[in-house]
């Protein structure tokens, strides 16, 4: 008589190894079928945890999103730091480098962080947490390009419209509308009239 069959075994892992293993696996699920069915009922299940682990990991399903954009925040954040610091000081290659790696980042996600996007503008609380670490990245970008821009800095209606001009030219590029290359182009160029427009300004 055959022995039964053993549900499989459950490995303990660190909480920090835990949570990446229910991110890589939540990016997994939102690339198959969209954020739409990312429960953590069904994380949990591709994981092969129990729900109370993924609860006590994300709190809730709005949790969860916001742990996601996190992660794809300090990935985009390591990338462009680590490329700044190795760029040439000049205000042509500091523009090269956050455009290129803001398209770059978006790319290598693909179709889930814009899935994740359009989920965080679905809830006030969400919407706070992207704009969040949007207003984050524009100050990033503002330190970034201070030196070569006038007295007065970068405005924010410029650095909010760069933002724009950057989540608009990444998604048309990972749609297939333009080539990769043409979208860091563009926001390199994006980039650059914004600083040299405000140097203009201050020296009058």
């Amino acid at each position: 008589m055959a022995s039964p069959a053993h549900p499989p075994t459950r490995h303990r892992l660190p909480r920090e190894a835990r949570t990446r293993q229910l991110l890589d696996v939540s990016w997994a699920l939102i690339g198959q079928a969209g954020t739409d069915a990312l429960t953590l009922g069904r994380l949990a299940e591709a994981a092969g945890v129990t729900k109370p682990v993924v609860y006590d990991h994300f709190g809730s399903r709005n949790g969860l999103l916001a742990a996601l954009y996190q992660d794809y925040d300090a990935r985009q954040t390591a990338l462009m730091d680590a490329a700044i610091e190795a760029a040439r000081p000049t205000l042509s290659e500091k523009a090269r480098v956050i455009a290129s790696s803001y398209v770059d980042c978006v790319l290598t996600q693909g179709r889930e962080i814009q899935d994740v996007l359009a989920a965080l503008s679905g809830s006030p609380e969400l919407s706070a947490v992207k704009r969040q670490y949007q207003q984050a990245y524009i100050e990033k970008c503002a330190a970034i390009l201070a030196p070569y821009a006038g007295p007065q800095g970068l405005s924010p209606a410029s650095l909010w419209a760069m933002l724009g001009a950057a989540d608009a030219l990444s998604e048309a590029a990972a749609a297939g509308n333009i080539t990769e290359a043409q979208a860091r182009h563009e926001l390199r160029h994006t980039i650059l009239a914004m600083v040299r427009r405000s140097k203009s300004a201050g020296a009058r």
